[in-house]
């Protein structure tokens, strides 16, 4: 078989263990880590997808090695913990039977210990302990590990080195990156000893060779050991790539793959983990940079989901492993895709960040564009109905589609409608949008595995009652998705207004200044874009904040680009629009105009209620989901429309 990517796709062996692939399953963490840091059984379930999906490597994130300088809520390996050993096996077993290898990420959070802990006063009330005696910006104050703590903390890399290759792990990535413990002797910003641990690069580096040789003595010579590390850290005070070459020199003879990463803790989470504001691959440079300069297989990650820009990675030599985390929570059977040249199939992550601000939130797992993700213990597989049935599908949005292509998976006859000449919904929207381009993309995606599914689909097709009784369906979907929002404000259906659904459509009338009406999540990535074209952006808002809408995660990186780029007028009202701007009131009823010849009202979204009213006695299974049932998320609607469709 001819493979489309090459390289991508070529086995790599390191230390005697060959990987079938060069597409790794980056470190993520659990969903369901019990009091005592083990791995509980949905945790398990989660790094296995990724295993069936044909990653070459699936690293598990993170065992803390020493609880009693570091008590985040993470996994522990510790033989006086009932099932710990046990749990980590079953782990690895579940990843090595797929053909991946399993990989156990060893970390020590330092400065930062409890970071994952639910009850941050409990955080709080912990010791910190650091290279140095500091106090966080936070507040919190920090203690410098002493000589006798520093050799127990490196002991206990060892000893659980150990029992994680007992386990069954076949490599282990040691954290050094990202503001962790190794990292912050690593950094001159952390680290102000003046011990052999401190000063030089050298001294700074000490502690990571004596790590690294504790984990070498506790597994031999032929298992791999892989060494995590910010090839930049991106703050002043930190350090730049120059330094990050020098440190890789100097620990090249202690590992056997360099796993470039970039950034540090609190200060740059949209880089480590690249934001849709960034470019695909924007840290790949420190890695190429870095592979100058070492002999050892250098690895690399950040927002890559594209087999294309992958494959050019490899084939050019700026890395030898590409890493991905976000990308294989999207599509877990991206590599099994990219191996089969059906790279066609895959759902791109759209880099929402709703992975990891449920994490935070509720300490779950859910993705946008897959209904499985932290479900994985309740099977990947759609099964066959037992009994044929013809399901109407009202709407083709994303939800409508996931549900259509689910319920043709279970063997059900299955129309699509879509009144529109476009499948997408609110997602047509995005296309002019560059960095919300690929969730225009999604459709495609989604259309292509529902018709080859065997899903019919009509479009400039309206579902009526009197169409819906023709049909004679068993069952109906309805995703018929809202309407804008658009209030009784005098001059709002003026030829300068645009509304924020429109805007792919009439981009062209928008001039030089404009008036953003609503700082949802919708008029604030609008004014965004708008912003970087170098037009002069006002948002509106009634509220006294912009994207209360947004999650957690993409929230401050949408307000920092705001920031750059947009006027923001918090807490007014608008009273008229004139072809000069919006007239307002503040609270007080105070007048205050906000000048721009073009307006884009972004005011929110209406569910179609009288749509689903219609529907809803016109056949025996109804289910309504999206937009349609509450002005919610595409995470929602698609989450909604897999279950609707299983339900049938």
């Amino acid at each position: 078989m001819e493979r489309k990517y090459p390289h991508l796709s070529s086995p790599i062996t390191v230390a005697g263990v060959t990987f079938k692939n060069r597409m790794f399953s980056a470190p993520m963490g659990g969903t369901d880590i019990t009091n005592d840091g083990c791995i509980g059984p949905k945790s398990t379930a989660f790094y296995e997808l990724r295993a069936k999906g044909g990653a070459g490597a699936v690293t598990v994130s993170e065992c803390m090695v020493h609880p009693q300088t570091d008590g985040s809520h993470a996994y522990h390996l510790d033989p006086s913990i009932l099932n710990s050993l046990a749990c980590a096996t079953y782990t690895a077993d579940a990843i090595r039977r797929h053909g991946s290898m399993p990989s156990l990420e060893l970390s020590h959070s330092g400065m930062y210990a409890g970071t994952y802990m639910t009850d941050k006063s409990k955080q709080k009330s912990m010791n910190q302990w650091g290279p140095s005696d500091t106090v966080r910006p936070d507040g919190v104050e920090v203690k410098a590990l002493t000589k006798d703590m520093i050799d127990d903390i490196v002991k206990s890399y060892g000893d659980v080195a150990a029992m994680a290759k007992r386990a069954g792990f076949e490599m282990l990535m040691i954290h050094g990156g990202h503001g962790w413990l190794i990292n912050q002797f690593l950094s001159p910003f952390f680290n102000k000893r003046t011990d052999e641990y401190g000063g030089s690069l050298e001294n700074r580096c000490r502690f990571a060779k004596e790590v690294l040789t504790s984990v070498r003595n506790a597994v031999g010579p032929r298992f791999p050991i892989e060494f995590r590390m910010s090839g930049s850290e991106f703050f002043d005070e930190g350090y730049g790539i120059e330094e990050g070459v020098e440190i890789a020199k100097q620990l090249e003879s202690y590992v056997d793959i360099l796993h470039v990463s970039a950034g540090t803790y609190q200060r740059t989470f949209g880089i480590t983990h690249p934001s849709m504001f960034e470019e695909h691959g924007r840290n790949v440079y420190l890695a190429a940079e870095i592979k100058k300069h070492v002999s050892v297989p250098v690895a690399t990650l950040g927002g890559l989901n594209d087999p294309a820009q992958m494959e050019e990675i490899i084939a050019s030599g700026k890395a030898d492993i590409v890493y991905m985390g976000r990308a294989l929570l999207a599509d877990p059977y991206l590599p099994e895709k990219v191996m089969q040249n059906r790279d066609d199939e895959i759902v791109r992550c759209l880099r929402c960040f709703t992975c990891m601000a449920e994490r935070a939130a509720t300490s779950t797992r859910r993705c946008t564009v897959n209904p499985i993700i932290g479900r994985e213990i309740e099977g990947d597989e759609v099964t066959k109905a037992p009994v044929k049935k013809k399901v109407l599908v009202a709407g083709g949005g994303p939800g409508g589609l996931y549900a259509a292509y689910t319920a043709a998976r279970r063997g059900h006859e299955v129309i699509l409608c879509e009144k529109e000449s476009e499948l997408g919904g609110i997602l047509k929207s995005e296309q002019a949008i560059p960095f919300k381009y690929e969730m225009y993309q999604l459709t495609g995606t989604y259309e292509k595995l529902a018709r080859e599914a065997g899903v019919e689909i009509r479009l400039n097709t309206e579902v009526t009652k009197e169409y819906a009784l023709a049909e004679n369906a068993d069952a109906i979907i309805i995703a018929v998705g809202s309407s804008p929002l658009v209030p009784p404000i005098p001059g709002l259906d003026g030829e300068n207004v645009v509304i924020v659904n429109n805007y792919y459509k009439e981009k062209d009338k928008v001039g030089d200044e404009v008036v953003i009406l609503g700082g949802g999540l919708a008029g604030s990535e609008c004014a965004i874009h708008l912003g970087r074209e170098g037009k002069k952006v006002s948002i509106v808002e009634m509220r006294d904040s912009l994207a209360p809408d947004a999650n957690v995660r993409h929230r401050p990186l949408l307000l920092q680009q705001i920031d750059k780029y947009v006027d923001v007028h918090t807490g007014l009202k608008a009273v008229k629009v004139t072809a000069e701007g919006v007239e307002c009131a503040d609270k007080d009823g105070n007048a205050v105009f906000v000048k721009g010849s073009s307006v884009i009202c972004a005011l929110g979204q209406r569910s179609r209620t009288n749509v689903v009213e219609e529907l809803r006695d016109c056949a025996p299974f109804v289910r309504v989901i999206g937009d349609a049932a509450k002005v919610s998320t595409i995470t929602n609607a698609v989450y909604w429309g897999y279950h609707a469709a299983l339900d049938i």
